[in-house]
């Protein structure tokens, strides 16, 4: 029932007729499952390991200390009227805005709520041009080519060391475009409210 309901979105009301169960039942058993998962977070998210300095990854080699990249993903949901107005994108969808963490091999180590930031040593994260370079966030340089899709379509050859680095910078930051895209690609739940 649990994964059911998470994978392709399906409402109490079908799960109910699916399993022979009462509405109560249904939520019971769902709350019981992500209560279990929830106490099981300690163990299945896991510190990221840095890049390292011999690194032989061509995407990663260039970004000795990086932990990973960080980017927020909007998640449709349903609130109360009342509440709409406070998660209103500015696409004027309802929805919430969730940040995730990944490592270099797209497992998720961190999702918001609650974010804190890397621990004060010479680790970082790769972040897009939404975020300010600070302690513990790398972001590339403002006013050169960054969006993969730029370097495809126009000369694909770095033009300056900014340019250079925004290349590297970008296919490796993708590793949480990609995490993203899977996730919700497997959770039917996560694309639209619920």
């Amino acid at each position: 029932m649990f994964l059911n309901i998470l994978a392709h979105h399906e409402k109490n009301g079908s799960i109910k007729v699916d399993y022979i169960r009462s509405g109560w039942s249904v939520s019971h058993a769902f709350n019981e499952c992500l209560s279990a998962i929830l106490r099981l977070t300690p163990f299945l998210l896991v510190n990221p390991k840095p890049v390292l300095e011999d690194e032989i990854e061509d995407r990663w080699k260039w970004f000795e200390g990086c932990l990973g990249a960080l980017d927020g993903t909007y998640i449709p949901i349903r609130v109360p009227i009342q509440h709409k107005p406070r998660y209103r994108t500015r696409k004027g969808e309802i929805a919430t805005n969730v940040l995730g963490v990944c490592d270099r091999n797209l497992n998720f180590t961190y999702v918001l709520p609650g974010w804190e930031s890397p621990a004060a040593n010479s680790n970082y994260y790769l972040c897009d041009g939404g975020y300010t370079n600070g302690k513990g966030f790398l972001s590339p340089y403002r006013g050169y080519r960054y969006w993969l899709k730029d370097w495809r379509r126009d000369n694909p050859s770095p033009r300056c060391k900014e340019d250079l680095f925004n290349m590297r910078h970008a296919r490796a930051r993708n590793v949480i475009e990609r995490a993203f895209g899977l996730l919700k690609g497997h959770w039917g739940i996560l694309r639209s409210p619920s």
